[in-house]
């Protein structure tokens, strides 16, 4: 926690603006007592001190129980603010501690700011005003003469600050500048002198105990943080006097190292003259090599004279010149035939549209003239038909005279009689097919379920199949690299990483992927640990956020979007966290962190962090798994646990994975890993096998009952339209009306005006027949010119698709002798070239020149300029040319035994400069780690006499506001007209406080246990006041200090605070009290803030 300036007056901070006490020093208990008189009768300051700090007002909305509060505005002096339980009162102290950014403890209101918020509602909001006026304002010119302190609290605890200025323009939301404020003005919420609250008092002033008012005494003049400072102090300055006495055992492991590097240093000077031996005969090495470089050059130049006969270049290339002409030739002849075929094809083209248009027009006409034929003629045959029927009732009305009515009747009666046989009949049949249709319909509903479901099955080995495949490639891939179990391009990703963070692209270099920095100590917990870990394996971890959108950047290139390796972005640490009490601890079965072997502890923290490894236990039984967590209450700190098959074992859940669980990350054996994949994919492959058998059979059942339900439906269709016809005969039969007797002369006249209709029409039908046929015939042939014209077109096409791969080859030929052509051009160019520089270097005439191969000529030339090299370099070597009798390979000989023996002294004593730069290097080592621990040690001893004089002055300190505190309590009781003392036992740490009540001075007894309520809250005001007197704080707040007081307790209490007040009129004074403010003096100074009685309905249904 950052500490704030001490509210102790003048003792922290002594150029603070003095309040009216006076200053606060060491001195002697008798001239205290002067200096308090001198306190008392000092004049009010002037100076501004009462502007900063003070609170102008304070808003409460949605607080605790409370709809809206406020907004308060308070005095600068004395506030009371007065109301019954449950109107606010308390909200407002702890709104107050709240928007000065205390934490939710320290009200001792609630566990978390989330119980803050208003039942039912979403947010609560809190508003603190504090004046900023005077000299020692806090940044006038950004803020103004007031700072206004916002906080929003959501129902889920989060908490935002806004700090604005006097015109409300938002300045800074960051809780750096709230410290800041608050330690200027010197404003400490969590300082029970500052901010009394009811059960701060219950804990430590209203308490019994001598220990809870040191403690309070302590806390308030923030002595208690001055010794937890010091106790830290000693505390490292132990630590670093160990890390002393452990470097002072490096310092003489140095002062070793250093002795050895300097006996090495000083054995330098032995071979220096091997060396100059070995560069006497490199010189001699290169003169030799020149020498017998020149032999060959003399072997070279007769060479080129010998080799100058044959000349093959200009052949080629004529030769390849005449095959370029011919295929020019070739290919102009194709191009002239596929223009003239195109050309021929357009029109072709042309005439084809011009025929397929007038085969529409024809066609059209054809058809319309069809239709009129068709027409006719079935006009004609309409007539024909009634014709007959006309000749038909003739006929039928002259025979019918001979026949009697009553026989017509009962033979219409006798067929009636049997269409209704028949029609019962067929509505049997149509119930005995309606029935085995619905038979055959749910059978083949059953079919296609099995089938759609043999289907689904099939699906999933056939998923399952291309995942073994897939597992198969990677473990396959994973033979010369195991990263790739964590996908096909990991490999690539970390050489990308090692890149980027060789370019500095990373502040720190991101670990991973974590499944590849951890091994198993027990292989055959495998199942179990990747169960656990699975979505973990391929997660990297960034040191910090700018890493971590650089890593981004890297992936994208090698994985999609949506399947990108998780990254976590935590601190990177050297220490692996401390998990005393925190991890679970077994006899049997260990927890997953126990089960893993981790090098790196950001790996291991991380896992801590994000899976809480060290709470998990692995228990290969199912059924030990099942009594550890389930049987009884799980083992301490134990979350859950895994069996080694997968399951997942919770105190009241136990989860089974649905397939089998495959070892992807952690398997040790490769081989045998891909043995079983292969093993697992062949009998997916048999089973995939049998399922489409059988599930061909069963579509070729189900093709089988379609076909059989088609046919029934057939015959039920037929079986409907004979009941359909029966019923309608029947119908006829009883429909028909009885005979009457015609007209047949009306008939015969009917019958010849239809003769003379159908001459007419038959006339009508031949000439429509005949238009027919010869728009038919004008059909055909112009179908015919269009099938003569396709098969040309098509002809056309088939030839000039020959013709441009005709073209295609003739143009690759073309190109591949323009290339042959180019190169031989470019080697005849270089040989002329070569052959003119080798002569103009041997200078000789190049009248009968004759062409070197290639080879050859690149030979000569190389080793021409390779002797004109090594003689440059001779000279570099040594200037004069001197005369050897050696060979080359004694010369080389002796240097290689020279460097054998210079590199055997050389392992066994090192490098030369090597040895100078390690003995410079231990010898710095040696003196900046002495100079180190001598200036520690001064270090140490200094801080040995400071802390010697700081834990002086902290006794002296502590017995001067012990003294001060007892006299002022002293007087306030003499006032009073009270015996009372305190007795400071530091060593002890306690604190009584003994209280004799007007009339019983005498009494031996005077522990305050012996008083009454109302009289030990008189004197716990009493010390409260004293150590108001003794400490310094811009306003001060009192929660109900006068509950347990009688009216004449209360009202001398409430006279002592007003006096006060009176004298440190610069200081803000905000007291709480459910008690009736009636009888206060009227003072311009006081201010009453009378709070409205709650709704307790409302307050009941909120549940506050």
């Amino acid at each position: 926690m950052k500490k704030r300036r001490s509210c102790v007056l003048n003792v922290v901070k002594p150029s603070k603006t003095p309040r009216t006490e006076g200053k606060t020093c060491v001195q002697d208990e008798e001239g205290i007592d002067e200096e308090e008189e001198a306190q008392q009768d000092h004049p009010l300051s002037s100076s501004s001190v009462g502007d900063i700090g003070v609170i102008e007002n304070i808003t409460l909305k949605n607080f605790m129980s409370h709809h809206l509060l406020g907004p308060f505005s308070f005095g600068p002096n004395v506030n009371f603010i007065v109301g019954n339980n449950g109107s606010g009162k308390s909200a407002i102290l702890t709104a107050l501690i709240v928007g000065l950014g205390g934490k939710a403890t320290t009200t001792n209101r609630g566990a978390s700011l989330k119980d803050f918020v208003k039942y039912g509602e979403s947010a609560a909001d809190v508003k603190v005003k504090l004046k900023n006026r005077g000299k020692e304002a806090y940044k006038i010119e950004t803020y103004g003469d007031s700072i206004c302190i916002e906080h929003h609290i959501t129902s889920d605890g989060c908490r935002t600050c806004k700090i604005k200025n006097k015109s409300g323009l938002v300045i800074s939301t960051k809780k750096e500048e709230l410290t800041a404020i608050l330690d200027h003005f010197n404003i400490q919420v969590d300082n029970p002198v500052s901010i009394l609250n009811q059960e701060m008092s219950k804990q430590f002033l209203h308490s019994k105990n001598e220990t809870d008012k040191y403690k309070f005494f302590m806390k308030a003049t923030l002595l208690e943080q001055m010794k937890r400072d010091y106790i830290h102090i000693k505390q490292t300055k132990a630590v670093t006097r160990d890390q002393v006495e452990r470097q002072e055992e490096c310092l003489k492991d140095l002062r070793q190292l250093f002795l050895q590097k300097k006996e090495r240093y000083e054995s330098l000077s032995s071979f220096d003259d091997m060396r100059r031996t070995l560069e006497d005969l490199k010189q001699k090495m290169a003169w030799c090599l020149v020498r017998e470089m020149e032999c060959q050059v003399d072997q070279l130049k007769e060479q080129i004279e010998r080799e100058e006969s044959h000349c093959k270049h200009e052949e080629k290339l004529e030769l390849c010149q005449n095959k370029v002409v011919a295929s020019e030739k070739k290919l102009q002849e194709i191009q002239q035939k596929i223009s003239r075929a195109t050309e021929e094809l357009d029109g072709l083209t042309e005439e084809s549209r011009t025929l397929k248009e007038e085969i529409k027009v024809k066609s059209k006409a054809q058809k319309n003239q069809e239709v009129i034929y068709f027409r006719a003629e079935n006009k004609l045959k309409q007539l024909e038909k009634e014709q007959c029927l006309v000749r038909e009732r003739i006929l039928k009305i002259n025979h019918s005279s001979g026949r009697s009515h009553e026989a017509e009747t009962a033979q219409r009666l006798k067929k009636i009689s049997a269409l209704r046989k028949q029609l019962e009949k067929l509505e049997a049949e149509s119930a005995v097919l309606n029935q085995e249709i619905k038979d055959k319909q749910q059978a083949l509903l059953k079919g296609r379920e099995e089938c759609d479901k043999l289907s689904m099955e099939e699906k999933d080995i056939q998923v399952c199949l291309e995942s073994k495949v897939k597992r198969k490639k990677q473990l396959m891939a994973s033979r010369s690299n195991r990263l790739r179990r964590f996908g096909d391009h990991m490999p690539e990703l970390l050489e990308s990483i090692d890149r980027a963070f060789a370019q500095g692209r990373f502040i720190k270099k991101p670990v991973g992927p974590i499944g590849a920095c951890i091994s198993l100590k027990d292989p055959s917990l495998v199942v179990a640990v990747e169960s656990c870990l699975r979505s973990f394996m391929k997660t990297f971890c960034c040191d910090n956020y700018k890493d971590e959108k650089v890593l981004q950047e890297l992936m994208s290139p090698y994985f999609p979007k949506g399947s990108r390796p998780q990254i976590i972005v935590c601190r990177f640490t050297d220490r692996v966290h401390k998990l005393q009490g925190r991890g679970v601890r077994h006899p049997e079965f260990p927890s997953v962190l126990d089960a893993l072997n981790i090098e790196n502890p950001v790996v291991t923290n991380c896992l801590i962090d994000m899976r809480s490894i060290e709470c998990i236990l692995i228990i290969k039984e199912k059924a030990c798994a099942r009594k550890v967590m389930q049987g009884s209450r799980p083992p301490k700190n134990c979350r859950e646990a895994f069996t080694a098959d997968g399951d997942q074992v919770y105190s009241h859940r136990y989860y089974t994975p649905e397939n089998e669980v495959l070892v992807k990350y952690l398997g040790g054996d490769p081989e045998a890993e891909i043995r079983a994949v292969e093993s697992e994919v062949e009998n997916n492959k048999a089973q995939l096998s049998r399922f489409q058998l059988h599930l061909s059979s069963v579509k070729e059942d189900i093709q089988l009952m379609e076909g059989r339900l088609r046919s029934v439906v057939m015959a039920c269709k037929k079986n409907q339209e004979n009941i359909i016809k029966v019923k309608a005969s029947i119908s006829e039969l009883e429909n028909i009306e009885e005979p009457q007797t015609e007209d047949i002369s009306s008939l015969e006249e009917e019958a010849q005006e239809n003769e003379q209709k159908m001459e007419s029409q038959r006339g009508n039908v031949t000439e429509a027949q005949t238009e027919f046929e010869k728009h038919e015939r004008l059909l055909m042939n112009i179908n015919q010119q269009y099938k003569g014209v396709k098969n040309k077109m098509e002809h056309l096409s088939d030839e000039i698709e020959q013709l441009k791969e005709e073209q295609v080859k003739a143009d690759g030929e073309e190109t591949k002798l323009d290339q042959t052509m180019q190169i031989l051009t470019k080697r005849l160019k270089s040989h002329q070239d070569n052959i003119q520089a080798m002569r103009a270097e041997l200078s000789l005439k190049e009248e009968d020149t004759r062409v070197f191969t290639d080879s050859h000529l690149s030979i000569i030339l190389h080793c021409i300029l390779l002797s004109l090299t090594l003689e440059a370099k001779a000279k570099e070597i040594c200037s004069e040319r001197q005369k050897i009798n050696r060979s080359a390979k004694s010369i080389d000989a002796e240097i290689t035994r020279l460097r054998q023996k210079i590199s055997t002294h050389e392992r066994n004593h090192g490098d030369k400069e090597q040895v100078v730069r390690e003995y410079a290097e231990a010898h710095s080592n040696y003196k900046i780690k002495s100079n180190q621990l001598r200036d520690l040690k001064k270090f140490i001893d200094r801080l040995d006499n400071i802390m010697t004089d700081r834990q002086a002055r902290y006794k002296i300190l502590r017995r001067s506001l012990s003294v001060r505190c007892k006299l002022y309590f002293n007087n306030f009781m003499i006032k009073l007209q009270c015996c009372g003392s305190m007795m400071f036992d530091h060593n002890n740490e306690t604190l009584s406080i003994s209280v004799k009540p007007p009339g019983r001075e005498n009494d031996t007894v005077s522990d305050m246990r012996s008083l009454s309520g109302g009289e030990r809250s008189f004197s716990t005001v009493c010390f409260l006041l004293s150590l108001w007197e003794i400490t310094e704080s811009p306003f001060r707040c009192l929660d109900e200090f006068d509950v347990y007081m009688d009216m004449h307790n209360r009202r001398i209490s409430m006279d002592l605070l007003l006096e006060l007040s009176e004298r440190q009129q610069l200081r803000q004074f905000v007291f709480i009290t459910p008690q009736s403010t009636s009888n206060l003096p009227r003072s311009a100074h006081i201010k009453i803030h009378q709070l409205q009685d709650p709704e307790r309905g409302t307050e009941e249904e909120n549940g506050h």
